[in-house]
C-alpha cells in the first residue's frame, strides 16, 4: 500500500467527494482516464495525488503500476478562508472560500 496526501486545494470538499466518489475501487490507469475527462476543476488535483501515489508506490515500494488500483479516496475539510462580500446600505456578507485535503491510497490487486 502507498499512499499521497494534496493539502490545502482551493476547492470545496462537497464538490470534490462527488468526483472521488466515481474513482474509488478503479484501476490506476482507468482512474486516470476518468478524471482526464472529466470537467470539474478538482478532477485535475485528484488526477496528481493519483500519480503521485502510484508513483509512490513503484518507486518506495518496487510494485507494478499495471496491478495498482485506488483502494481509498477521502477528501477532508481544510481550513476556510473568510472573505467580504459588499452588500446594500454599507453591510457585508461573509464569503467562505473553502479548501480540502486529498488522501489517496493505492495497494496492488
Amino acid at each position: 500500500m502507498a499512499k499521497a496526501v494534496a493539502r490545502f486545494i482551493r476547492t470545496s470538499p462537497y464538490r470534490l467527494r462527488k468526483v472521488a466518489d466515481l474513482v474509488r475501487g478503479k484501476e490506476v490507469d482507468e482512474a486516470e482516464d476518468i478524471l482526464l475527462l472529466m470537467p470539474q476543476r478538482g478532477a485535475r488535483y485528484l488526477r496528481k495525488a493519483i500519480q503521485s501515489a502510484s508513483a509512490n508506490a513503484e518507486n518506495n515500494d518496487n510494485l507494478s503500476r499495471e496491478e495498482l488500483y485506488v483502494s481509498r479516496v477521502v477528501v477532508d475539510e481544510g481550513p476556510t478562508l473568510k472573505r467580504f462580500w459588499p452588500r446594500g446600505r454599507g453591510r457585508a456578507d461573509t464569503l467562505l472560500k473553502r479548501t480540502c485535503h486529498i488522501t489517496v491510497e493505492v495497494e496492488e490487486r
